[in-house]
């Protein structure tokens, strides 16, 4: 299973098969400046409503989009929607988010979208063993930093690839991932967008890989 990194919170996961799944496709503006997406899939996911995570008409091939809570079963990958918050105050500030997880090449990988609060107990049980966490680390529309790293502590992935800070091309008002991996010995800056993951080649826990965004 192989991980890229678009940019913001986009990703394509593709199996070895060549079943591909993109995670919230942002469109481009003054305010994010990420190129376009002309990548194509057979599942979007789509973790909220605004316009930096539900483009999902910039994803080439006919994808089947999945935005809800709740089991779903496309080219048989079993997605689990996990309800959640955008904000610290149960979605009065910026609505819902839904967590997302699923299995691909026996690989556990879970993206978290636009999450703006620490896990309670009910949505750490239902999101289970993660591998792999994509996770925003960037504050003021999500977590920050410091609450990253206690969600990460809740989880214990395997890996994490840090999502949804500033970068030159990404949204203003949020900070970079330096904070996120400060005081952190287990970090990988590859010199490529993309990752391969396979289950028996994992690390132990919490190996934090900074892909850089392909667009």
């Amino acid at each position: 299973m192989k991980i890229k990194y678009l940019g913001h919170a986009a990703f394509v996961i593709t199996s070895n098969k060549g079943v591909k799944i993109i995670t919230d496709p942002y469109e481009t503006g003054p305010g994010l400046t990420y190129g376009e997406i002309t990548e194509s899939a057979d599942i979007v996911t789509v973790s909220h409503g605004h316009h930096d995570h539900n483009n999902v008409a910039a994803v080439k091939g006919n994808p089947e989009v999945v935005s809800r809570a709740g089991r779903s079963m496309v080219k048989g990958i079993e997605l689990k929607g996990i309800a959640s918050y955008h904000d610290d105050a149960g979605g009065s500030l910026r609505g819902d988010n839904i967590i997302f997880c699923f299995e691909m090449d026996g690989v556990r990988v879970c993206h978290l979208g636009d999450l703006g609060h620490r896990l309670d107990d009910k949505q750490l049980k239902e999101i289970g063993s993660v591998d792999v966490l994509l996770i925003p680390v960037g504050g003021f529309y999500t977590i920050d930093a410091e609450v990253a790293t206690e969600v990460c502590n809740q989880l214990k992935p395997r890996v994490i690839i840090p999502m949804h800070y500033k970068t030159e091309k990404g949204i203003p008002g949020i900070f970079g991932v330096e904070g996120f991996l400060s005081g952190k010995a287990n970090v990988s800056r590859p010199d490529s967008s993309q990752a391969e993951f396979k289950p028996g080649e994992l690390p132990a826990t919490g190996q934090i890989i900074v892909l850089k965004p392909a667009l």
